[in-house]
C-alpha cells in the first residue's frame, strides 16, 4: 500500500482472511485493479457515509470501486463471504456453524430525499424511512436480514425474515422475540409452517424506565455494532438490496477482525 492509511482500512491479517474467501480473478482481459485497495474504498464509504464519487483520489476510480460493491452484491459475493466469516467465528467460539436459536428485532431509520423503492412511514415511530428486520444468533452475528418500507408491520416483515432463515438454517429450534411479533397469529404460523418456537419475551409488570430483557439484549447489541459505521445512521441507499449488502459488509469488517485478533 503506497498510498496513506485511513483508519477504516483492513489490517494485513483481516486481509489475508478475507482474499480466501472472494472468487477468482479472471485469468483474460486487462490486469485487474487490487481487490484490496477496492474493499478500503467500500469500507471507506461504509464508515464515513462519503459518497461514492466524493471517494479520495489515492482510492482506485469511484466508478470501478461502486461497480465492484453492485456486482458482487448481485452475484451474492458479499453474502457467501459472510456467513463463510460468521462460521469461523462460531467455530473459534467452539460453537457449531449453524445455530439452535436466534434472536429477531427490527429498526426503523429514516431514508434521504433520494427515496427509492421501498420507502414508508412508521407512524409508531413517526419516522418516513424503511425497517431493517435482523435475525442474529446468541453470539450477536448476524444471520439473515430483510430491508423494507417502515409502514409495513413488523409481524408481516418477520414473515420474510423467517422464511429467508429457513432457507439456510435447518437446526433452528427456538425464536427469541419481543412481544410486537405476537400479533395476527405469528407464533402459530411460525410453528405451523416452520416447525419453530417463537417466544416472545414480555416486559417485567409495573416496572418503569429501562430494562434489560433476556436475549433482547443481543441483538440490540447487534444493532449498536452496526450503527458504529454511519452509512447506516440512516439508509442512504437507493435500493433495498444495497442496504442489505452494506450490513453484510459492516459484519464483514467486524468478524474478520475478530478473527484477527484471535489468530495472533
Amino acid at each position: 500500500m503506497s498510498r496513506k492509511h485511513y483508519p477504516s482500512d483492513m489490517t494485513n491479517e483481516q486481509w489475508q482472511i478475507i482474499r480466501r474467501l472472494l472468487p477468482k480473478p479472471a485469468k483474460r482481459g486487462r490486469k485487474p485493479t487490487d481487490r484490496r485497495e477496492v474493499i478500503d474504498a467500500i469500507l471507506y464509504v461504509n464508515c464515513t457515509v462519503c459518497q461514492w464519487r466524493a471517494l479520495p483520489h489515492d482510492f482506485p476510480p469511484w466508478k470501478t470501486v461502486y461497480n465492484t460493491f453492485w456486482q458482487w452484491r448481485n452475484d451474492g459475493v458479499w453474502e457467501n463471504v459472510h456467513d463463510k466469516l460468521r462460521g469461523q467465528v462460531r467455530q473459534s467460539e467452539e460453537k457449531k456453524k449453524t445455530p439452535t436459536a436466534a434472536v429477531i428485532d427490527r429498526q426503523t431509520v429514516k431514508s434521504t430525499q433520494v427515496g427509492g423503492e421501498e420507502r414508508g412511514y412508521d407512524a409508531g415511530k413517526k419516522t418516513l424511512g424503511r425497517k431493517r428486520h435482523i435475525a442474529v444468533d446468541t453470539l450477536g452475528l448476524v444471520l439473515a436480514v430483510v430491508v423494507h418500507a417502515a409502514s409495513i408491520q413488523d409481524q408481516v416483515g418477520a414473515r420474510q425474515l423467517l422464511q429467508n432463515l429457513s432457507q439456510k438454517f435447518r437446526r433452528l429450534k427456538v425464536i427469541f422475540a419481543d412481544s410486537a411479533y405476537r400479533r395476527d397469529g405469528l407464533p402459530a404460523w411460525t410453528k405451523a409452517k416452520l416447525g419453530w418456537i417463537l417466544q416472545t419475551i414480555l416486559r417485567p409488570v409495573g416496572i418503569k424506565g429501562f430494562v434489560v430483557l433476556p436475549k433482547r439484549w443481543i441483538v440490540e447489541r447487534t444493532f449498536a455494532w452496526i450503527s458504529r459505521c454511519r452509512r447506516h445512521s440512516k439508509d442512504y441507499e437507493r435500493t433495498t438490496a444495497s442496504s442489505v449488502a452494506m450490513i453484510q459488509i459492516t459484519m464483514i469488517n467486524l468478524m474478520s477482525k475478530r478473527l484477527a485478533v484471535a489468530r495472533t
